[in-house]
């Protein structure tokens, strides 16, 4: 069993004086991220769920050691990501929008640059190249040039290569951003076969048809700060999940 916690993390930025006036804020301190905690656990997706600038990923890249908390902790499997960061980064594939590939090289070049950059075993990589490239299509097109492929297409070069070490961990933030419904299934069904594996997923998003179809938990993060974090039936309660999230909006706007 693998387990994932986030313990009261916290985090602040310093904005521009132009930035705090337009968003009414008394200093240039804002907070993005305000005492979130939460346990995701390996046979389960565990959905972050909020508005825009809600704070999902800063708590993302605080996730993936992108970003220090200012207070509070991350533990892998009981491992403080402060005590083992360079070993706890060998463990989890995190995939963000800001991504950049190079769209000069092909789906093959990154996958053998990836592969190199992970210790990818040499007699593991030819597998995991056609398990991966098969459960995504990218066969047909994988010595392409990716300037000349779809956002949808690099997309899922993606998180071909952020998953291509076979993880225990896996972190994704907004995860069918800009793809179609073919590609956005493909993307789910690859997370649900590797929930049947025993992954431990974690991700973060706005929509909210894809947390019904694939999360076991979820949690909802509004102004930086968690609201509710339940199983989905609880979440919904016999509704949809949007109605259910709109209601807990209202009453927390409302505190």
């Amino acid at each position: 069993m693998h387990t994932l916690e986030a313990k009261h993390l916290r985090k602040t930025f310093t904005i521009s004086e132009a930035q705090r006036r337009a968003q009414d804020l008394p200093t240039r301190i804002k907070v993005g991220v305000d005492d979130i905690s939460f346990t995701a656990k390996s046979g389960e997706v565990f959905g972050l769920l909020g508005p825009n600038g809600a704070g999902k990923t800063t708590t993302m890249r605080m996730l993936a050691t992108l970003l220090k908390p200012d207070k509070g902790d991350v533990l892998y499997d009981g491992v403080n990501i402060k005590k083992d960061p360079i070993g706890i980064k060998s463990r989890f594939a995190f995939l963000t929008t800001d991504l950049q590939l190079d769209k000069k090289a092909t789906a093959n070049d990154m996958f053998e640059y990836f592969a190199g950059l992970h210790h990818v075993p040499k007699d593991r990589i030819e597998v995991r190249r056609k398990e991966l490239f098969e459960s995504f299509g990218i066969e047909s097109y994988a010595d392409t040039k990716l300037s000349k492929l779809s956002q949808g297409m690099r997309q899922k070069v993606s998180i071909v290569i952020s998953v291509i070490h076979d993880p225990d961990f896996i972190i994704f933030d907004e995860p069918t951003n800009g793809l179609d419904i073919i590609a956005s299934r493909e993307v789910r069904e690859f997370i649900l076969r590797m929930k049947e594996e025993g992954k431990c997923i974690i991700l973060s998003t706005h929509l909210f048809d894809l947390v019904e179809k694939i999360c076991d938990r979820a949690a909802m993060i509004v102004e930086g700060k968690i609201v509710v974090d339940d199983t989905l039936p609880n979440l919904m309660n016999g509704r949809s999940l949007e109605d259910s999230f709109y209601d807990i909006y209202q009453k927390y706007q409302k505190q």
